[in-house]
């Protein structure tokens, strides 16, 4: 199995034809050129053989394929498979990696219809073209339920050539065949052509229709849903270079840039001269910006022959800055002003339903009240932020252009940095995707994509810029700090009557910033008769953005962790409390599969309860504590069994986790996924928030901003249902179960519910 990313810059109509590597049909199109016979002859005798199986995947990858998006070839050359005369299989992945595992997933749904050997299949790395691949994103856990059917529709089209080929070959019908580790089998006579046998024939067969290609029943699948080493992790562990800070382009020079402490403060005056003087730099200038953090904010560039020349400048830089717009958030004043909101029922109402006020005042209900906290925090992706670009001026009747090499999770959103900033067209921009070292929502922004562009067209030469660790943490979309005030009623039998969620958040001119989100459906809205919530906003200026699991992250916390306050309050078990809020099987939106099902939500949280040993016992100062949450389309319960000595020594000896994500594509992936969910949830959790005061972070790096060691990392198991229900991605619904269950756990062992993060503010050390 062998890796490689593709970074052609060619244009990529006359690459594939330069490539050669042959359509499948002689009697179909490409480009809008005729592929009649001789052409198709000349082109596989030039390529030596093999085919490319193409098809353009529409807009929406949920719709069939077949459907185009204007000016798309429906055939087209070097899509997504090609197949050499020597049977060896190259598929292109066309979705961002980020190390969430769908370079080696998603190329999994081909092989596994095509019916490949793994070990003679290679992985390429797509260009950015989504004329030809269709979405090119990653995000929101949608790259697998988004290319769950295409791809395997793929796969499935270059099956059935190769079975029609062997049809012929072996004079049977084509029903009787099926299609297994490179090879084609006739299954009565156990007869078999390998692949290599059948290319040339098969380049010659009719493309099939997409309505008549038949793709595999679960049952069937022999590769998908085992456990498959990711295709870059013999290129990463040697370090060869896949990531964006990798990239080196001849007579490269080396920037980074300087930005106002304060959001939205601008530059006044800096000491330019004397930096421009300092061993390396070759320039150093004022970008005025604009007030956008999501594009390019007022800044100093320094420019210097190494990325260390260019940072040791950056030492010596005094810049006068203009605060008198810039933002002067308090994080103290925000928790102020969120206890007083807490005393309203909510600005805005987001639901309604039943008599929750009758329920509160019954005087045989027993009503409790709490208060949640979650702070803001950062990405801190272990590769900061950084782009690479090569601006050439017009010149001998070429147009200006650029090219850009980013560690980017939307690719095509950094076209626009084109006409935005460089006064030049879309069409002249050519944007190369690079794996990601972590990106969880941050790289879907454009401000250091837009920062490196435009000081490569003011030096007229390719520049690296690189953030450092200071600008990662100081300059993020964070996700949002916010409060959850919650009251409960249960009734006199223990049961679970009535419920009150209210949302303090914070927003930008009055609209919620990301991950500040409380929906009409969010569990329990639907498994209670008596439920109201609302959200109330607090002004702020701090930039927000999506963080793993947006809004799921801290809704579960919050929220999973009450429901084990009132099962408490109830005097019950908290297991056969929360099964009891779910009541019997059902959807609550019939034929919305990526709806909550009280049925896969009861299953995983018995498998995990069951795994767990619940209702075991424990030593004094040691408990479990278990949380379920739905998010993503993903149904994730977990317990976690955790130890706090006198003095609040905090040890998470394990978390089991059950997961029913649908079928599982890789294994091996997906349990890496949860595992890293869970470690993710955890150090967050333990130590990590984002402050700030007169608009100024006061973190920068991982001396003040802590993340958990490896060692206090826990034993983690992961269990799946692997049921028949649609796919969802797996990067973000195991994080919103853990920190409630490390909560519900807590006071388990210690009688003490912790109600804001992180711990260590409520005294807690590891």
């Amino acid at each position: 199995m062998t890796s490689s990313f593709a970074a052609d810059t060619r244009n990529p109509n006359q690459a594939l034809v330069q490539d050669v590597e042959v359509a499948i049909a002689s009697s179909h199109s490409t480009d809008g050129i005729s592929m009649n016979r001789r052409r198709f002859l000349k082109l596989s005798g030039v390529a030596g053989g093999g085919f490319a199986v193409a098809l353009s995947l529409p807009v929406s990858a949920f719709s069939p394929i077949g459907t185009q998006r204007p000016g798309a070839n429906q055939l087209e050359l070097n899509a997504f498979v090609h197949i050499g005369v020597d049977g060896h299989v190259t598929l292109y992945s066309h979705t961002p990696e980020m190390g969430q595992g769908v370079k080696t997933s998603i190329p999994m749904l081909i092989a596994e219809e095509l019916g490949a050997d793994w070990n003679q299949v290679s992985v390429i790395q797509a260009p950015v073209n989504e004329d030809r691949y269709g979405t090119q994103r990653a995000g929101g856990s949608t790259s697998t339920p988004r290319n769950w059917e295409p791809m395997r529709q793929v796969g499935a089209t270059a099956r059935a050539l190769f079975v029609a080929a062997a049809a012929k070959q072996m004079d049977v019908p084509a029903a009787e065949l099926i299609t297994k580790n490179h090879a084609v089998i006739h299954q009565s006579s156990g007869r078999s052509l390998g692949f290599a046998d059948l290319v040339t024939q098969a380049a010659r067969e009719k493309l099939p229709a997409a309505s008549g290609v038949r793709l595999k029943e679960r049952k069937d699948f022999y590769l998908l849903g085992t456990a498959v080493s990711g295709v870059d992790n013999p290129a990463i562990v040697t370090g060869a270079p896949l990531f964006g800070v990798d990239v080196q382009l001849p007579g490269m020079l080396h920037a980074v840039y300087e930005k106002c402490p304060a959001f939205y403060g601008t530059v006044k005056s800096a000491n330019l001269e004397q930096v421009k003087a300092l061993p390396g730099v070759v320039d150093a200038f004022v970008l005025e910006g604009e007030d956008d953090p999501n594009g390019l904010v007022s800044g100093v560039a320094i420019v210097a022959r190494s990325t260390w020349e260019a940072f040791r400048a950056r030492q010596q830089l005094k810049v006068d800055w203009d605060e008198s717009n810039a933002s002067k958030d308090s994080w103290t004043e925000l928790n102020k002003q969120a206890r007083t909101l807490a005393k309203r029922k909510g600005d805005q109402e987001i639901v309604a339903s039943g008599d929750v006020d009758g329920e509160f005042n019954k005087a045989d209900n027993k009503v409790v009240e709490s208060f949640y906290t979650h702070p803001y925090v950062a990405h801190a992706c272990m590769e900061p932020m950084n782009c690479t670009a090569h601006y050439k001026p017009a010149s001998g009747g070429q147009a200006a252009s650029i090219e850009i090499w980013a560690p980017t999770q939307a690719p095509s959103r950094i076209y626009g940095i084109g006409p935005r900033y460089l006064d030049i067209p879309e069409r002249n921009v050519t944007v190369h995707q690079t794996r990601m070292g972590g990106g969880f929502g941050r790289r879907g922004r454009l401000d250091f994509s837009s920062e490196a562009a435009i000081i490569s067209k003011r030096m007229q030469a390719p520049v690296k810029l690189t953030w450092s660790r200071e600008d990662d943490i100081q300059h993020d979309f964070y996700r949002a700090g916010g409060f959850f005030s919650l009251k409960g009623a249960v009734d006199k039998n223990g049961k679970l009557v009535a419920m009150q969620n209210h949302l303090i958040g914070v927003g930008r001119d009055g609209q919620p910033e990301s991950g500040t989100r409380l929906s009409s459906s969010e569990f329990p809205a639907l498994n209670l008769k008596n439920y109201r919530a609302a959200m109330s906003l607090m002004e702020t200026k701090t930039p927000c953005g999506p963080w793993r699991a947006p809004g799921a992250n801290v809704t579960g916390w919050a929220v999973q962790s009450f429901i084990a306050e009132m099962a408490h309050a109830a005097g019950r078990d908290h297991l056969e409390f929360l099964l009891e809020i779910m009541g019997e099987p059902q959807w609550f939106e019939p034929g919305n599969t990526r709806s909550l099902n009280t049925g896969r939500a009861s299953a995983v949280i018995k498998l995990a309860a069951e795994k767990a040993g619940w209702g075991k016992q424990l030593p004094q100062g040691r408990g479990l504590g278990l949380a379920f949450h739905f998010s993503h389309a993903g149904h994730v319960a977990e317990v976690a069994e955790v130890s706090v000595d006198a003095n609040k020594k905090l040890t998470v000896h394990k978390v089991t986790a059950a997961v029913d994500i649908g079928p599982v594509v890789n294994m091996s992936g997906a349990t890496a996924q949860v595992e890293g969910a869970i470690i993710d949830g955890l150090t967050t959790m333990l130590g990590m928030e984002i402050t700030m005061e007169n608009g100024r972070v006061q973190q920068s790096n991982f001396h003040n901003y802590i993340p958990m060691y490896i060692r206090n990392a826990p034993e983690v198991e992961v269990h799946f249902i692997q049921s028949d229900n649609s796919p969802t991605g797996i990067g973000e619904p195991g994080l919103p179960p853990l920190p409630p269950a490390i909560g519900n756990a807590i006071f388990a062992a210690t009688g003490h519910r912790v109600r804001s993060m992180p711990l260590s503010k409520e005294g807690y050390t590891v």
